[in-house]
């Protein structure tokens, strides 16, 4: 699936992003950053086997994990944690992702509507 071939390049970008933050951030906001990225593919690979109704939830909490990093990353740039440019590069590919996971949770809705 591509939101989960996405999600699991966000992952790895958030992963050597957090390597290079102070070393006081990693039981906060490293920590809390690098669950919410994993919480992205994992829930979406749970919920696959799973029926639609089910499968949307799992793609919901998903979708909830990336807008949740997406802020701890705003507030890793406003610490000066990385640069702006960095942080538009991988806000661009979270931004990408809640917008096909969107569709794809309203796809599968409409087909549980017919």
């Amino acid at each position: 699936m591509k939101i989960w071939i996405l999600a699991m390049n966000i992952t790895n970008d958030i992963y050597k992003l957090t390597l290079t933050f102070p070393k006081f951030e990693i039981y906060s906001l490293t920590s809390q950053m690098n669950r919410c990225s994993v919480s992205m593919p994992s829930n979406i690979a749970e919920g696959s086997n799973r029926g639609n109704k089910h499968f949307q939830h799992y793609l919901n909490i998903s979708l909830g994990s990336s807008f949740e990093l997406q802020t701890q990353l705003l507030i890793a740039c406003q610490n000066d944690y990385l640069s702006k440019e960095k942080t538009e590069e991988i806000e661009n590919k979270i931004i990408e992702f809640q917008k096909m996971t969107t569709g794809f949770i309203n796809k599968l809705d409409n087909n549980l509507s017919s």
